[in-house]
């Protein structure tokens, strides 16, 4: 690991608007992280009607995955990175609110460093509520999903 990995991973920060990032190899880690000086535009939650202004959208978006906290069934992201709802573009998403999930079915995925990486149901159950849209940033341990 050198100074070209710092600069991928600074890339990528910048690139997908991120905070931070982390990445590890053997025994070897390297965070990088910023400050962002203008707040990104927040995320609107996919079960709630869109709010009228970015700043609404987040705090709606908050207020609706601080409800679930702790909740069993309740999938957080367990890397940043982006996340996307289907396998390709224009294809059906893996679940849709109200689908039956068993443990191991891929849900979403998230693009981390070039590599998609399928994000899998960690219980059975029926989707809930999904809490991203398709081609969004998402943070470490940010909702996801919930399964009930």
């Amino acid at each position: 690991m050198g100074l070209d990995l710092v600069r991928q991973l600074a890339d990528v920060l910048t690139d997908a608007n991120l905070s931070e990032i982390e990445y590890q190899s053997g025994d070897c880690r390297v965070r990088v992280a910023r400050t962002l000086s203008a707040p990104a535009s927040a995320p609107a939650a996919v079960a709630v009607a869109a709010p009228t202004s970015p700043v609404a959208a987040g705090a709606a978006a908050g207020q609706e995955t601080d409800a679930f906290t702790g909740h069993p069934g309740l999938l957080a992201s367990p890397m940043v990175g982006v996340v996307y709802v289907s396998p390709e573009p224009g294809a059906p998403p893996f679940v849709r609110i109200g689908d039956a999930v068993s443990v191991g079915d891929t849900v979403l995925l998230i693009e981390a460093m070039k590599v998609f990486n399928p994000i899998k149901a960690h219980c059975s159950g029926r989707i809930e509520r999904i809490f991203v849209e398709s081609g969004v940033p998402v943070e470490y341990d940010e909702p996801l999903l919930l399964i009930v």
